[in-house]
């Protein structure tokens, strides 16, 4: 890892998405370190104490016990189907007369969505998140949907200087966590597409067409249990899942880039007395899906971490350019409203 100076070090951790989703990654690293920064004898991640289970399976009825478990979840995975029958239902109602409504059949032909080789390049930086905070309480807005934005603002500035802007906007995939335990492993994480507004030149005009369809997308989800939204997911998804392994039609790519914000600790953290001074995510580019963007917020700073193929998109370090570009034009524009 290069660029490290003085008496500085990394670690790097990689781990298999289908074992944790970000919000547990997150805290599982949160546990790794203390905000006291006297404890010492802090072990590496990999050689940490399994956390137990509030309620660990009686000694001996293991497999009573996983039998038992495994009934249960297939019951809940069964009750789930009048839920998403009715869900589908009114997405296709909601599809025809709501224009804030994004189905999963809109992301435009883009280069962001090409085959992709096994040559990456990942660009970092760390942004005040109290930048963010401020315009998005002058617009009335969340924190997320100014983030979603700036990534806007971003891309369209990188796709028109390669002359590939579409002429319709960006589809964004949003992991939402539906984590409501303390849990450390496996994924509880529903998905919501929004509309990055790439076509609005404005950038106020682009950060309200993002906040309605963010809203949108989040309210299919606000009465549903953690199976119903994550099968609903599934469901909705199946197609593109489909076109990412086969590439059989363009016509289901659901969307272009993934953009992903993890809330990281509001406090310094320290490991055997080291500071933390950042955190970078570095996520995963797929198939037909050349660039991940994710984001952790930690103390007073929000850390970008862009991943893509280097071939697929060229000079993808100027985003890092064009994400200032963004946080400062919308600036101006709430300073002026």
């Amino acid at each position: 890892i290069e660029g490290i100076r003085g008496k500085q070090f990394a670690l790097y951790y990689k781990v298999h998405h289908c074992m944790l989703d970000g919000v547990a990654a997150m805290r599982m690293g949160m546990r790794l370190m203390s905000e006291d920064p006297s404890v010492r004898d802090q072990p590496p991640l990999w050689a940490m104490p399994k956390k137990h289970r509030t309620h660990e399976p009686i000694q001996g009825s293991d497999v009573i016990a996983s039998l038992t478990e495994l009934a249960g979840a297939a019951g809940k995975q069964i009750s789930t189907v009048p839920t998403l029958i009715k869900e589908v239902s009114h997405a296709v109602k909601q599809a025809r007369s709501n224009p804030d409504y994004t189905t999963a059949f809109e992301a435009p032909p883009s280069i962001l969505n090409q085959r992709i080789t096994g040559s990456r390049r990942f660009a970092a930086q760390s942004y005040p998140i109290e930048r963010f905070k401020a315009i998005a309480k002058k617009a009335d807005a969340t924190l997320n949907d100014v983030v979603m934005a700036v990534c806007g603002s971003a891309l369209r500035n990188y796709l028109l200087s390669m002359n590939a802007l579409p002429d319709k906007p960006l589809i964004a995939m949003v992991p939402m966590s539906m984590r409501k335990d303390d849990s450390e492993q496996g994924n509880q994480i529903a998905m919501i597409l929004a509309r990055l507004g790439t076509n609005i030149s404005d950038p106020s005009e682009r950060l309200y067409a993002i906040k309605r369809s963010v809203k949108e997308s989040k309210d299919r989800y606000a009465s549903m249990s953690l199976e119903e939204a994550i099968n609903y997911t599934a469901l909705t998804l199946a197609p593109a899942g489909l076109n990412m392994l086969t590439g059989v039609s363009s016509r289901l790519q659901a969307f272009n880039v993934v953009i992903s914000n993890v809330p990281g600790p509001k406090k310094p953290l320290y490991w055997n007395g080291a500071r933390v001074k950042g955190m970078y995510p570095v996520s995963i580019p797929i198939d037909r899906i050349a660039l991940n963007i994710t984001l952790v917020s930690y103390v007073d700073s929000l850390e970008f971490g862009f991943t893509a193929c280097r071939r697929t998109l060229p000079s993808m370090q100027r985003l890092l350019d064009y994400v200032e570009v963004g946080i400062k034009e919308l600036e101006d524009a709430v300073g002026r409203s």
